[in-house]
C-alpha cells in the first residue's frame, strides 16, 4: 500500500502562494504535495479526484505563464529525481521527472555521456522542461522533448501508463510536450551518446549581414545563434560546432568578464538603472553591445550551451517558419525604431529541424525562433503586443511556457495536429482534472 505523500495545507491565514521564478505568475493551492514514490504520486491523483480537486505539478517555475498554476492540489515532483538507468547499449538514460538538467548533465558527464542538445539554462526539472518544450538551437538536433525515447505517466485515474513508439504510441506522440494537459509525468528515457567536445565561436556582427546570411551560417553550423540589441544596428552570434578537444574553455579572468560581470553583475545594474530612467536606455544599449568582444572556447556540452542567468526578466517567444523569420525580426526593429519603446534586453534568434511531436513548436516544419524579453518589473505588454502582432502575420506558434496571448481557435489553425492532442486529452482527461485556466484558453474546454 502506498504511504501517504507529505502535504502542506492552506493554514489560518490562507493558502500558501506559488510564485513563478520571473514573479508575474501566482496561485494559490488549497495544499501542496511533496510525493516520494509514483505510489504516493498516485494515489494524490485518486484522492484529488475523489474530492472534486484539480491537480498540477510545478517544476521550478521557470515558465512564464501558468501552465502549471492551480487552487487545487500542487505537486512538486522534487523528491521523484535521479537517474534510474543508465543502457549504454540502447543508448538512453532513464530518469525521474523531478531531476533538475544541471544534476543530469552532471551525472551523464560523469558517466562519459551527454545529450545532443539542450537550452541555454539547466535549472528547469526535465518533465518542466519537457512538457513546455523548452529548446536550444540547432540545424538538425531538436529539443529537449525530441529526444525522448520512452516516459510514463499517470493519468486521471490513476494509472501509470508507459509510452513509447511501441507502446501507446498516440499519447507518446503527444506526451512528450503535453504542457501538463495528459497526466503528471513520474519519469523519462531520453537519447544520448557518448561524451563529445564543442567549440564555441562567439563574434559580434551587424544587423544587416547577419539577417543577410542568416541561412548561410545556419547550413554551416551544427548550432547558430544570434541576440539583436534594439536600438543598435549590432548583434552577436555564437557558432557551436563538434570539434576534436581537447578542452580549451575561457579563461578565468575572460570567463567571469564574460559571463558574470557583463551578463549578471553590471547587466542588472544597467537593467536597474533603464527602468528608473528608460531615456537612458539607447545609450546604454549602444555601449553594452560593443562590450562583448570575440572569442573561441573549447568544452563538453554542458558548460558549451547553458550559462548562468541570474538577472530576472519575462520573456514572449514565438516559433516562426524558419524562411519567415528575418522578415519578421527586420519588421521588428522598424516598430522599435519608429516607436517610442525602450528596451534593455537583446533579441534572441534560434533555430531547430522539424520534428513529429504533436504540438512541438517546431512540428511538422523547420524552425526559428524570436524571444523578446523584458527586465523584470518593467511595463513588457506594448512591446510584447507589438512582437505579438508581428509573429502571427507570420505564422507564428507561442511557446507554450512564455508570455503570449494567443487561444485555442488561433491555436487549431498553426497547428494541424491540434484536433489529434484534443482528442486525446478528451480519452485521457475528460473531467479536466489536470486543467486550469491557462489550459482552457490554449487547448479550449
Amino acid at each position: 500500500m502506498a504511504q501517504t505523500p507529505t502535504v502542506r495545507t492552506a493554514g489560518k491565514s490562507g493558502p500558501a502562494e506559488w510564485r513563478n521564478w520571473a514573479g508575474n505568475v501566482r496561485a494559490r493551492p488549497t495544499r501542496v504535495v511533496t510525493p516520494a514514490s509514483v505510489g504516493e504520486l498516485q494515489e494524490a491523483v485518486r484522492r484529488a479526484a475523489e474530492e472534486g480537486l484539480r491537480v498540477k505539478a510545478v517544476g521550478t517555475g521557470h515558465s512564464f505563464t501558468a501552465a502549471a498554476a492551480t487552487d487545487g492540489v500542487l505537486v512538486r515532483p522534487q523528491a521523484l529525481a535521479g537517474v534510474k538507468e543508465v543502457d549504454r547499449a540502447a543508448g538512453t538514460v532513464t530518469v525521474a521527472a523531478g531531476t533538475v538538467l544541471k544534476d543530469l548533465n552532471l551525472a551523464l558527464a560523469a558517466q562519459g555521456l551527454s545529450l545532443t542538445n539542450m537550452g541555454d539554462i539547466m535549472e528547469q526539472t526535465v518533465s518542466g522542461a519537457t512538457s513546455t518544450g523548452t529548446h536550444g538551437t540547432g540545424r538538425d538536433s531538436a529539443s529537449i522533448a525530441a529526444q525522448i525515447r520512452a516516459l510514463e505517466l499517470v493519468t486521471a485515474d490513476g494509472r501509470l501508463l508507459h509510452c513509447s513508439d511501441k507502446e501507446n504510441p498516440e499519447v507518446f506522440a503527444a506526451a512528450r510536450l503535453g504542457i501538463g494537459a495528459l497526466g503528471i509525468v513520474t519519469s523519462l528515457t531520453f537519447a544520448v551518446e557518448p561524451l563529445f567536445f564543442l567549440t564555441a565561436r562567439e563574434e559580434p556582427m551587424g544587423f544587416d549581414r547577419v539577417t543577410a546570411e542568416f541561412d548561410e551560417h545556419v547550413a554551416e553550423n551544427e548550432h547558430f545563434e544570434f541576440y539583436w540589441f534594439p536600438h543598435t544596428g549590432n548583434c552577436n552570434t555564437k557558432r557551436n560546432n563538434r570539434s576534436q578537444g581537447p578542452a580549451a574553455p575561457p579563461g578565468p579572468v575572460s570567463a567571469w568578464i564574460e559571463d558574470e560581470l557583463l551578463s549578471n553583475g553590471v547587466f542588472q545594474a544597467v537593467n536597474s538603472l533603464g527602468r528608473a530612467v528608460p531615456a537612458a536606455i539607447p545609450g546604454i544599449a549602444k555601449v553594452a553591445s560593443r562590450a562583448l568582444s570575440a572569442r573561441t572556447y573549447t568544452d563538453i556540452p554542458h558548460k558549451v550551451f547553458t550559462s548562468p542567468r541570474r538577472v530576472r526578466f519575462v520573456e514572449m517567444e514565438y516559433a516562426l517558419p524558419r524562411e519567415n523569420a528575418m522578415a519578421a525580426l527586420r519588421e521588428l526593429k522598424a516598430t522599435v525604431e519608429r516607436s517610442g519603446l525602450r528596451i534593455s534586453f537583446p533579441v534572441e534568434v534560434r533555430t531547430a529541424p522539424a520534428d513529429d511531436i504533436t504540438l512541438s513548436t517546431a512540428s511538422g516544419r523547420e524552425t526559428a525562433y524570436i524571444a523578446v524579453h523584458m527586465y523584470r518589473g518593467t511595463p513588457y505588454r506594448a512591446y510584447f503586443t507589438a512582437a505579438e502582432r508581428i509573429f502571427t502575420e507570420y505564422g507564428g506558434r507561442p511557446h507554450w511556457g512564455k508570455v503570449h496571448t494567443r487561444d485555442a481557435e488561433y491555436l487549431a489553425g498553426v497547428y494541424p495536429r491540434f484536433g489529434e492532442f484534443a482528442a486525446l486529452r478528451d480519452r485521457l482527461d475528460p473531467d479536466r482534472l489536470f486543467g486550469n485556466d491557462y489550459l482552457r484558453r490554449v487547448l479550449g474546454a
